[in-house]
């Protein structure tokens, strides 16, 4: 298992996560590991949920967007095409 060291840790800080470890009856080193793994957890949740909404995003434009029908430029329908080659 890794070993974590903190330098320069502000005094208030420290002071808030022994009050909270001992609210929760955590050891210090305890209540750090419990509020990184929140942290990271909620930090993935939120990319998951980004990727989500992007991905809904896609779809709804892709959805409201005006079909092209080929003969607005001059090619020809691709059924005549493929029944041609099927009559050659």
């Amino acid at each position: 298992m890794a070993t974590l060291y903190v330098r320069n840790l502000p005094d208030d800080l420290y002071a808030k996560l022994q009050e909270l470890a001992a609210s929760e009856h955590r050891s210090i080193n305890a209540q750090v590991i419990t509020l990184l793994e929140q942290a990271l957890k909620t930090e993935a949740q939120q990319a998951e949920d980004q990727k989500r909404q992007n991905v809904l995003k896609v779809l709804e434009e892709s959805c409201q967007r005006r079909r092209v029908n080929p003969a607005d430029f001059a090619l020809p329908d691709s059924t005549e095409m493929i029944r041609e080659d099927r009559n050659r």
